[in-house]
């Protein structure tokens, strides 16, 4: 008889999530920050390239699943300004694997007069507290500019290469040329970013990547790094090759977000993909006026895999897409 109706996580498992869960509220009450709830529906979907909303309906009208709580969390921010923290299920379509499952859940938060090194370390406190409780080792912590570190392992800036000249790294470097990215530099960058970058990464450290390419900020404002460079505000946090977390310094600007959204449906067009709808109501919120604030997005199933020593997602949830 199959044994797909069991949990694939074990109890011990099971048990721990319960355990990282409680550890993390009581690290945000002990700060002040709010626990708050969304919905997990809302009528716009993410224009975002790289990702696809799942779509459903009721009665006639179209609807989607977050691909994250961030757009009603900082329409509450709007509104009160308190630092909040959420930990929910987020849903994105097409992704499916060792370390990407389609529903997943995501710890986020915002702290309004917090910048995004502010924020880093607020991160790392969190991330170091549940190392030390449940023994995973934390054998180096580096904060690192995307600049710097395209120049340590690959040798370019990745602000001012080319499609060619990312493709001959990879060349250079026996990186496997994948096929469609002809003159995507960004899609170039990222395909460098995972296959050269991030295994070069210490197994037992935490490397923090920051000030992305401005074409790559998303959400995120755009500020001058130390050398001129117009990059975003962003920045993603890694233990060995392991993305956990992604966080930016706040865009406030509505007419800027609005534009961004429109040039990622453009981009979406001309990939073959369907133009998305975009949220008219985080637009509302930005033009109301959001505080100066960093937020962050933690992988927490990720980050459960690593604290349990588990080598995949499906041995830390407990009814993957392979059992539903």
């Amino acid at each position: 008889m199959s044994e797909r109706w069991q949990p694939a996580a074990s109890r011990e498992i099971i048990h721990l999530r319960a355990r990282m869960l409680k550890d993390i509220r009581a690290f945000f009450d002990q700060r002040g920050v709010l626990e708050v709830e969304t919905p997990l529906l809302s009528s716009a979907a993410t224009t975002d390239p790289n990702l696809n909303s799942f779509s459903t309906r009721y009665l006639q009208q179209e609807l989607y699943l977050n691909t994250s709580p961030e757009y009603c969390m900082k329409r509450m921010l709007a509104v009160n300004g308190d630092a909040i923290y959420q930990i929910c299920k987020s849903f994105r379509d097409d992704e499916l694997g060792p370390l990407h499952n389609p529903e997943f859940t995501m710890l986020e938060w915002y702290r309004p007069g917090y910048d995004m090194f502010e924020l880093m370390d607020e991160l790392g406190e969190l991330i170091r507290l549940l190392a030390v409780a449940y023994g995973l080792v934390v054998a180096s912590i580096e904060k690192v500019s995307y600049a710097e570190a395209f120049m340590r392992s690959a040798g370019i800036d990745p602000h001012k290469t080319s499609a060619a000249e990312c493709r001959d790294c990879a060349l250079e470097h026996g990186i496997e040329q994948p096929v469609g990215l002809t003159d995507d530099v960004d899609g170039w960058l990222d395909w460098l970013l995972t296959q050269l970058l991030m295994p070069s990464f210490p197994s037992s450290g935490l490397t923090y990547l920051y000030d992305y390419p401005s074409s790559q900020a998303a959400l995120a404002k755009l500020r001058r790094d130390r050398n001129g460079n117009a990059v975003a505000a962003r920045f993603e946090l890694f233990y060995g090759a392991t993305e956990l977390a992604n966080g930016f310094d706040e865009l406030l600007d509505a007419a800027e977000q609005r534009q961004r959204f429109e040039q990622e449906n453009s981009h979406r067009r001309s990939s073959g993909l369907q133009s998305s709808v975009i949220d008219e109501q985080l637009l509302a919120a930005l033009e109301q006026g959001l505080p100066a604030c960093s937020g962050v997005a933690l992988g927490l199933d990720r980050l459960l895999m690593l604290l349990a020593g588990a080598d995949t997602l499906d041995q830390v949830l407990t009814f993957p897409f392979s059992r539903i």
